[in-house]
């Protein structure tokens, strides 16, 4: 899930959580203003109250979706917008963060480096401009997914797209021992994905390109693994592309979305021939394997 310098965030509550997941849904179905990142979360223990977060580059973005919100009958005193630091903000709060294990994966900052375990693939991944640290249920659902493929097989050929800070291109490399392609749009991403990728030792080509729209990325094709923590709107764009770089009896990892949108979406990629294989939920968000195949496929399996 590649991202620009977040600067601004939209917080929508206190309200009810069916409330909450409208609102969430509207804001991400929207191409302008341009949403960079989405989080659901409870107000208090009892569960009863839910807040929406959502963060723009800019205020004028966030103060067109609080608009927006106002029109789909939230008071304007249930708006708020924060200015968020842009030099240190997200570095002090990765410094709380403690290391997270996801299968065979330990992701971890640099300050955490004496903590590696003595097995398993470890990630060095500090905080940056990109999304990718490891913590968010998105990127730990990838990881599982990842961790759940290679107990099958060893995908040869694997892209990475829309690779933020370049995570999970990283551990498939580190993971299968070759080279792994990852692209995003925002040219950071690709700066940080590059820089990580060298500091972890993992054969990881990082380049500018939209949803594989480049023509090193289609001369790849079929990739046997095609990983994509987005979100559901531009995951659902991109069915198309992607079925064209993926062949037969090849595998998609897919996340960046609520859980209530993983039916849509698994809706979406069916009649290209994609079948559900497993789901993991987390925090709200869902990550799919999906598997084209011409056998048929039974019920899929569930984690959490």
């Amino acid at each position: 899930m590649g991202l620009e310098m977040t600067n601004h965030c939209l917080s929508i509550g206190p309200t009810t959580r069916e409330l909450a997941e409208n609102c969430a849904r509207r804001l991400e179905a929207i191409a302008k203003p341009r949403i960079q990142a989405l989080s659901i979360s409870e107000c208090d223990p009892t569960g009863m109250f839910w807040q929406v977060d959502a963060y723009y580059p800019s205020a004028d973005e966030a103060s067109r979706a609080a608009t927006l919100a106002v029109a789909l009958g939230f008071e304007t005193d249930a708006l708020t917008i924060t200015s968020l630091e842009q030099t240190d903000w997200v570095a002090r709060s990765l410094r709380i963060l403690s290391p997270v294990r996801a299968g065979r994966f330990f992701v971890h900052g640099s300050h955490d480096r004496s903590l590696k375990p003595s097995n398993g693939i470890a990630i060095e991944i500090d905080a940056g401009t990109a999304f990718g640290t490891g913590h968010h249920g998105t990127t730990r659902g990838c990881l599982l997914a990842l961790d759940h493929i290679l107990r099958r097989r060893s995908p040869r050929r694997v892209i990475d797209i829309g690779c933020g800070s370049g995570i999970l291109a990283i551990a498939a490399s580190k993971a299968t021992r070759r080279p792994v392609t990852a692209c995003d749009i925002d040219p950071e991403a690709v700066r940080l994905t590059t820089l990580n990728a060298r500091l972890n030792g993992a054969k990881v080509t990082a380049m500018r390109a939209d949803g594989g729209n480049q023509r090193s990325i289609r001369e790849g094709q079929p990739y046997d693994l095609i990983m994509a923590n987005i979100l559901a709107r531009p995951l659902a764009a991109l069915a198309p592309a992607l079925a064209r770089l993926a062949g037969k009896n090849r595998h998609l990892i897919l996340s960046g979305l609520l859980t209530e949108q993983r039916q849509w979406i698994e809706q979406v990629y069916r009649p290209l021939g994609f079948m559900p294989d497993r789901r993991w939920h987390l925090e709200g968000w869902s990550t799919l394997l999906l598997r084209r195949s011409t056998h048929k496929k039974t019920s899929p399996g569930r984690a959490r």
